[in-house]
């Protein structure tokens, strides 16, 4: 069983399960690509996936609010589905009508898309996200945004936005001329490139601001096993675990996607976060 703790309210898992996978959003084409994703991830195969996290102990699914993600998840709640819910907004849906779509689920909270959301505040139109956060908020949920920018989250700090919550990619893709979402776009995007030296400015982000904040893209995407042997995974995949929990505050989440098609990663994850913060929490 994964390690919980209380979370806007609610007690969840540590560990929650992402959702890129499922919708093909590959950072290692070379490895696992898009298509392979997609041809995968049938409305049955993301149920079952839904099932196997409810049984080793996940509490929450982080999904993306679109079309067939919502279609999935009616389904799997009428087959007696049980996972507590953290949507991402799906850019390409109205704003508002996606709000009201995501509402039927009675969601833990909701967070404002990632790409968009950094592009706002280049742009000059961070008011703009912030006036969505208070909607979000005003409709009765529990709301925040997702960044690959630490400088973003300490402006919400300091300008008092009040979210609930963030969303904090360890990868700072928007330093290097970071593109937006495919899910925005439309566009497969080639050659996505994570550097690790982004990962500690997150993190000290994470653990110096008081509001949660969930940790995501601790693997890189993949990217920390391009070049590796199997038999080294394990041991990249419990290193980058223990680097985020031991950096972040003991109220934060980590979430990670999983590719079941090969194996339970989820399992696997599972197994190694329990047994970091197991020792992590006898020092």
């Amino acid at each position: 069983m994964l390690p919980t703790v209380n979370f806007l309210g609610e007690e969840v898992s540590r560990l929650t399960m992402g959702d890129n996978p499922t919708n093909g959003y590959s950072y290692i084409p070379d490895l696992t690509s898009r298509e392979e994703m997609l041809s995968y991830y049938t409305e049955e195969k993301v149920i079952e996936q839904l099932f196997e996290a409810e049984r080793l102990g996940y509490t929450v699914w982080q999904p993306l609010a679109s079309e067939f993600i919502l279609r999935v998840l009616w389904h799997y709640r009428e087959q007696g589905g049980r996972l507590k819910l953290i949507f991402q907004t799906h850019v390409p849906v109205d704003f508002e009508v996606n709000l009201r779509q995501i509402l039927t689920y009675k969601p833990v909270a909701c967070y404002h898309q990632g790409t968009s959301a950094d592009g706002m505040f280049e742009e000059g139109k961070k008011d703009i996200l912030r006036d969505r956060i208070k909607l979000m908020q005003s409709m009765g949920l529990k709301s925040g945004f997702a960044t690959h920018v630490p400088e973003h989250i300490m402006i919400a700090e300091d300008e008092g936005w009040g979210c609930d919550f963030y969303m904090a990619c360890l990868q700072n893709t928007r330093k290097r001329g970071g593109e937006r979402s495919t899910s925005v776009t439309g566009k497969t995007r080639k050659d996505v490139e994570f550097y690790p030296e982004d990962r500690p400015i997150m993190l000290k982000t994470i653990a110096q601001v008081p509001t949660p904040c969930i940790a995501y893209k601790v693997l890189a995407g993949g990217q920390i096993f391009l070049g590796k042997e199997k038999s080294e995974y394990p041991a990249l995949i419990e290193a980058a675990y223990r680097e985020t929990f031991a950096a972040i505050k003991p109220c934060d989440l980590v979430t990670v996607g999983v590719f079941q098609k090969h194996g339970n990663q989820l399992r696997e994850n599972a197994e190694i976060v329990s047994r970091v913060l197991s020792s992590l929490n006898t020092k």
